[in-house]
């Protein structure tokens, strides 16, 4: 049974990886729309107003949380957060997604820490899988034209002011 449940696990995973896999002449943004798991993350950067900056030159590193990763939020999250008046926390949390650079999961070590273009830090470990803050990597090293795309099974929150 065990095995049975990795071997999907691990057919998902590489399912995933290649549904992101576009030529490095795509960029993030339209890397995230043709895979077709990002809708709401793509619905979200609109909302949010960021799609002119992840279309820019960059690099960055963006950890894209799938569509099920926001239907695990609280219900009726989503809703709010796309709201007009709630633009700025939306902001703040897709922007605690990203970090400038390109940062490959080559790159990574147990306990390293980036700053975000939100301002806060996420912290990276390796042991069980990489990680980003509490959220597992499940799809890394996704190229983009302007930069690389880690897909996560979990929405990261930027700490509290």
């Amino acid at each position: 049974m065990l095995r049975k449940v990795m071997m999907a696990t691990a057919a998902s995973v590489l399912m995933a990886g290649s549904a992101l896999a576009q030529d490095a002449s795509t960029d993030i943004v339209d890397t995230a729309v043709a895979a077709g798991d990002f809708s709401t993350l793509v619905a979200a950067v609109e909302a949010a107003g960021l799609v002119e900056t992840l279309k820019g030159d960059g690099p960055f590193t963006v950890f894209a949380p799938t569509d099920e990763a926001f239907a695990a939020l609280p219900e009726g999250t989503v809703d709010t957060l796309l709201m007009p008046e709630n633009k700025d926390q939306l902001v703040s949390i897709l922007t605690y997604h990203v970090v400038p650079g390109a940062v490959m999961s080559s790159d990574l070590t147990e306990g390293m820490s980036a700053a975000t273009v939100q301002g806060a830090d996420v912290t990276f470990s390796l042991d069980g899988g990489p990680k980003v803050n509490d959220a597992n990597i499940t799809g890394p090293d996704i190229a983009a034209s302007n930069g690389v795309i880690h897909v996560i099974d979990k929405v990261i929150m930027p700490p509290a002011n």
